[in-house]
């Protein structure tokens, strides 16, 4: 007597097939599913509402934020006056270029030691292998503070420099863990061949670990990019200089001292921007980056990270 094995079924809810499901699994039902999308609902507004208030703001004018009396729910009076100002040269200007130079040298330099070191420790037969790695977990718990950080950048005379924006937290140990767990998973067979070949390790990372690896070197490159955009208190200990700070460092000062920006004083004086919406402008240029490159590097996520874990 053969035993019957009943087969997934696929169940359709107002003309839509859902995916199959094992037989032991409830159809769901039409207040399940409606409970769901409530759910989900509430939670993208919860995300978008705010976003879209500050996006709102930043381009009311200052008749259409006194009269909402504060922050612009219903687009009235659209004008790009704040961002025409902000773009046209000063402090905001000079701050994103300083963001943007700092997020790009960073974050190769960040990716570039990165992949060597976890390439290195990926090889259990290398020089040093354990202490190395047993030296770099020991950072994760624990760290000499923040005075023996800053009187090192001060002894090494990076104090008023980018490099005291880079070279204090270049490196994420977290980050070499997941790029060597993802390595880790690449066929011994594909190196040991290429060796056989006459390749070298660099030859081989650059030509037959790194292609294969794409997926989690863009998802740590976006952690990296987005950690140099979003720094801000690295700069607030080591630059003096107004002239050299990045934009974030910027956007504090706007909205904590209620202040424009220099150039933007007297837009504000004659009634044509609002002070308010300079601070929601300089938002929106510091969210847009990110923004724009998420939605690339989502797909990568989950091979990049779930992949890279699985192995140590």
């Amino acid at each position: 007597m053969t035993a019957v094995i009943d087969e997934p079924t696929t169940h359709k809810v107002r003309g839509w097939a859902a995916p199959p499901r094992p037989v032991w699994e409830e159809a769901p039902t039409r207040a399940g599913l409606a409970g769901k999308g409530i759910v989900l609902a509430l939670a993208c507004l919860a995300v978008v509402f705010p976003l879209w208030i500050v996006i709102v703001t930043s381009l009311s004018t200052r008749r259409a934020i006194d009269e909402a009396g504060g922050l612009v729910v219903v687009p009235k009076d659209i004008t790009f006056i704040a961002y025409q100002e902000l773009l046209s040269g000063g402090q905001v200007t000079r701050a994103a270029l300083v963001s943007i130079g700092v997020t790009l040298v960073g974050t190769v330099f960040s990716m570039t030691v990165s992949v060597l070191c976890a390439y290195g420790l990926s090889r259990t037969d290398s020089l040093g292998h354990r202490w190395i790695l047993m030296t770099l977990l020991a950072t994760m718990f624990f760290s000499a503070g923040l005075i023996p950080t800053y009187l090192l950048v001060q002894t090494l005379g990076l104090t008023d420099s980018y490099l005291a924006l880079i070279l204090p937290s270049a490196i994420s140990v977290f980050n070499i863990l997941v790029l060597r767990g993802f390595f880790m998973n690449i066929s011994q067979e594909l190196t040991d061949s290429a060796r056989i070949d006459g390749a070298g390790d660099f030859r081989i990372l650059w030509q037959i670990v790194m292609p294969l690896s794409r997926a989690v070197i863009a998802v740590i490159t976006l952690f990296y990019a987005v950690g140099y955009w979003s720094a801000w208190f690295n700069a607030s200990l080591y630059l003096n200089d107004q002239n050299m700070l990045p934009l974030q460092n910027v956007m504090i000062q706007l909205v904590q001292k209620q202040e424009a920006p220099v150039g933007l004083g007297q837009a504000i004086k004659t009634g044509e921007l609002s002070g308010l919406a300079v601070q929601m402008a300089v938002m929106v240029m510091a969210l847009l980056p990110v923004a724009v490159l998420s939605p690339f590097v989502q797909k990568h996520f989950k091979k990049g990270m779930l992949t890279g874990a699985v192995k140590g």
